[in-house]
């Protein structure tokens, strides 16, 4: 729903995309795309989790010569921003591979020219590997990252609203006196950061969808900016607010899930280490 939103034609809201996409392509139009990401899920989530701790621990270590105190505000943003960025060099193939195979079945339509698959019926894209490796030998390595400059706009200052929110509200909803936020505390302030973080992202979001969605058919935009300044000419200030009613929903299970995941997993990795050297 979310890139039909910000980068298809016709959509009106998202009850009207949803009723849309379940009439065109029934239930199954509301899963495309998604095996890649779910494919790489757990290593996207395990460098961005695993960078952001590594980087608190070492900020605190060069700061306090010890690893272990509370981080400070400024730590955990530049953690927060070097995961950002890291991320994105994982995050973007998959991305663009999930826009171009949601993407292909909607008709590319600018000044009355309207561009279908080259056989009618048929998809550009036959599935996840297909689409990575067409693109590859269409486009090269730059076509793999088209929309790069979006996402790092995305998500370097996305991630900061992100575990910064998180770090906050698990430390206020947490009673004085525990040594760690229970898993409630975890749930929740996860899930508020990721509303936080994916309803603040959403402009950004907008554009990187666009460019990546953009090489289905024609390549309309330049780059960034030009998205920018094209989407900005042609639908006002709103469309850079497209999907942000889903984004924020789900940001929260999400991120709730993700959060308590991390949290629950560290301290089991913890416990197992002390009982095996007491």
């Amino acid at each position: 729903l979310q890139t039909r939103l910000q980068a298809g034609q016709g959509y009106g809201n998202t009850l009207n995309c949803v009723l849309t996409v379940y009439r065109n392509e029934s239930v199954a139009g509301f899963f495309k795309g998604m095996s890649f990401p779910l494919a790489s899920i757990a290593v996207y989530s395990s460098v961005v989790f695993g960078v952001f701790s590594n980087t608190q621990r070492l900020l605190s270590q060069l700061r306090h010569r010890d690893p272990s105190p509370t981080p400070a505000l400024a730590d955990v943003a530049l953690a927060s921003m070097v995961a950002g960025f890291i991320s994105v060099g994982i995050g973007t193939p998959v991305d663009l591979v999930k826009i171009r195979l949601q993407m292909q079945t909607q008709p590319y339509i600018e000044a009355n020219i309207k561009l279908k698959p080259t056989v009618p019926g048929f998809p550009m894209y036959r599935g996840p590997i297909h689409c990575f490796r067409t693109v590859l030998q269409k486009e090269g390595i730059a076509g793999i990252y088209r929309g790069v400059g979006a996402m790092l706009l995305r998500d370097v200052p996305g991630y900061c609203l992100y575990f910064i929110p998180y770090t906050f509200f698990c430390g206020w909803i947490t009673p004085d006196g525990c040594i760690s936020p229970n898993p409630s505390s975890i749930w929740l302030a996860g899930g508020v950061a990721g509303a936080i973080s994916w309803g603040t992202a959403t402009p950004m979001d907008v554009v990187k969808s666009r460019l990546q969605a953009d090489g289905v058919y024609l390549n309309k935009y330049k780059g960034t900016l030009d998205c920018i300044l094209q989407s900005y000419q042609n639908e006002g200030l709103k469309v850079f607010f497209r999907g942000i009613t889903v984004n924020a929903v789900r940001g929260f299970p999400m991120s709730s899930a993700m959060f308590l995941g991390y949290e629950l997993s560290l301290k089991a990795m913890k416990r197992d280490q002390t009982e095996t050297n007491p």
